[in-house]
């Protein structure tokens, strides 16, 4: 394509495509429901429109998540709102996960950051954060549990400037906490959003005031509520950040938003302002320079895979993020690894595990490829000039177990459950030498059980796992004879890459000094794969 069309300008500049982090029990999942309760995707918050079974989350499809009520792998959703087209990347939210967290994010153009406030910033938002701050993406806020008591706002302000080193603008200001919570007054709009307790806020209720020294205020809330908000919209009027548009699209302020999303409160209003602040599709890197959304041909990436979605048909579903143009069913694509064009036939488009086909897509959407097994994270499809999107980035296992199959007749199966996960980022495989023992490797401890749970549930397959006490590994480079001199002391990864695990940092200190001509890498990121 060499000239804009208008409208796919028009379907692209709809689209907001974001990702919502939390740490575990912070509301991320109740506040993807009544977001998509708000976008007519769901009649009731936990069940998908038609779906007559039980009420689990939308976002959680697998069983294990189920059972537990947790979110392990990232679902992605999309739904139509006020004239936007908004594609929700849920994440994983328990405290052990897996990198498949990580690379979600790499198919984010803002994050939402769900912040619990009687917790406040937490270890697990504090890891997801730095991979946003990474790529520099805008971030906004929604702190939640209002109806609770917890931190005080300015202290939740100024942890979240100290810890994850983000200025903040509170878009608008709580009106109380916990029992004496009254609602939320709207810096920007100048209007009071009233909390009513023990309703479920299906109609907003606003009333426009002349800044918060109107005594209207004073007349909804009570004397004393009113005086104290008077003080701390002053004390922020005085000392707190400008709203600076600028400064949030670059990831360096977030909007701040107060609210109680099991109650549906302040979820819309928090919606409605997203939409207008956060960025459309915007160019991403490549070999080739920077692809602009709109004016360039079809392409994409492949941010995920995920087998045995439905367990009835066994089938693979590698997650495409289109970057650039416009996607039509049946066209003709470049795989650019294998160097060969591919019809890209049935794509579908997701609510959890609920799937339609998908006739048109634009730059912005998520899309789900049926897999034969010619994918692989990270994989560029495009049409017309051949390119590479950025690598994905890899993060070192921080847990090890040997794994092996307790019954020796269904080694076939268990060597083709292992390839599969392995393949979808699940797990890292690595190999011993000369034993060619199997070893696993892991971001969070919960992705074991994971692992174990579906080699049983989809691949009839039972695994004893062995933990290891291994806390680091790092990709070996350089002098050919010092690796051969380390080849015992190493494993490889699935690409035959040498990799050395290490019980400490002091380990691996003392080797980088030994064996001075050979580099020890955080990631494979770049490194070339030995073998297929």
């Amino acid at each position: 394509m060499s000239q804009t069309n208008s409208q796919w300008e028009n379907e692209i500049a709809k689209r907001r495509t974001f990702a919502i982090i939390s740490h575990p029990d912070a509301g991320k999942t109740t506040m993807t429901e009544k977001l998509l309760y708000y976008g007519g995707a769901i009649r009731e918050a936990g069940v998908v429109k038609g779906r007559k079974n039980s009420k689990h989350a939308t976002s959680d499809w697998m069983e294990i998540e189920k059972k537990r009520g947790i979110s392990v792998t990232s679902s992605a959703m999309d739904f139509e709102y006020n004239g936007h087209h908004i594609n929700i990347l849920d994440t994983p939210g328990h405290q052990d996960f897996s990198e498949d967290t990580y690379r979600t994010l790499t198919a984010a153009d803002a994050a939402v950051m769900i912040i619990d406030v009687a917790k406040g910033v937490e270890a697990q938002t504090i890891k997801l954060f730095k991979v946003c701050r990474m790529r520099g993406i805008p971030i906004f806020t929604f702190v939640n549990k209002l109806d609770r008591h917890g931190k005080d706002p300015f202290e939740l302000l100024e942890e979240i400037e100290r810890v994850l080193g983000i200025r903040s603008y509170p878009m608008n200001w709580p009106i109380g906490m916990g029992s004496y919570f009254s609602g939320v007054f709207d810096r920007m709009k100048s209007r009071v959003e009233l909390y009513q307790t023990g309703t479920q806020h299906e109609d907003i209720s606003f009333f426009p005031v002349e800044g918060a020294e109107d005594s209207l205020i004073g007349d909804r809330v009570g004397p004393d509520l009113w005086q104290q908000l008077q003080d701390e919209i002053s004390l922020l009027d005085v000392a707190g950040d400008e709203y600076d548009p600028e400064l949030i699209n670059q990831g360096q302020l977030t909007p701040v938003f107060f609210g109680s999303a099991i109650n549906n409160f302040g979820v819309q209003t928090f919606l409605d302002n997203f939409l207008q602040m956060a960025p459309a599709p915007s160019a991403k890197k490549s070999s080739a320079g920077m692809i602009d959304p709109y004016t360039n041909a079809f392409s994409g990436f492949i941010f995920k895979i995920q087998a045995n979605m439905n367990p009835a048909h066994r089938d693979r579903i590698a997650f495409l993020r289109i970057c650039s143009g416009k996607f039509e069913r049946g066209m003709a694509v470049k795989h650019v690894r294998l160097g060969k064009d591919i019809k890209l036939a049935q794509p579908v488009q997701f609510m959890a595990q609920d799937r339609e086909i998908v006739e048109e897509s634009f730059a912005g959407d998520v899309i789900g490829l049926f897999d034969p097994g010619i994918f692989q994270i990270g994989d560029t499809l495009c049409v017309g000039q051949s390119f590479e999107y950025e690598e994905m980035p890899h993060f070192s296992p921080e847990f090890f177990s040997k794994v092996m199959v307790k019954d020796a007749m269904k080694h076939k199966q268990f060597q083709k459950g292992i390839m599969q996960l392995t393949e979808e980022g699940t797990v890292q495989l690595f190999r011993t030498y000369p034993m060619e023992e199997l070893i696993l490797g892991v971001v969070g401890v919960l992705q074991f059980e994971v692992l174990e749970y579906r080699l049983k549930a989809e691949y009839g397959v039972e695994i004893m796992l062995t933990r290891m006490p291994y806390q680091i590994a790092r990709w070996l480079e350089g002098d050919k004879a010092e690796l051969d001199v380390l080849k015992n002391k190493t494993v490889t990864d699935r690409y035959g890459r040498p990799v050395m695990l290490f019980e400490s940092e002091y380990q691996l200190r003392v080797a980088m000094d030994k064996y001075s001509n050979v580099k020890f890498h955080e990631s494979s990121l770049g490194l070339k794969a030995v073998q297929s």
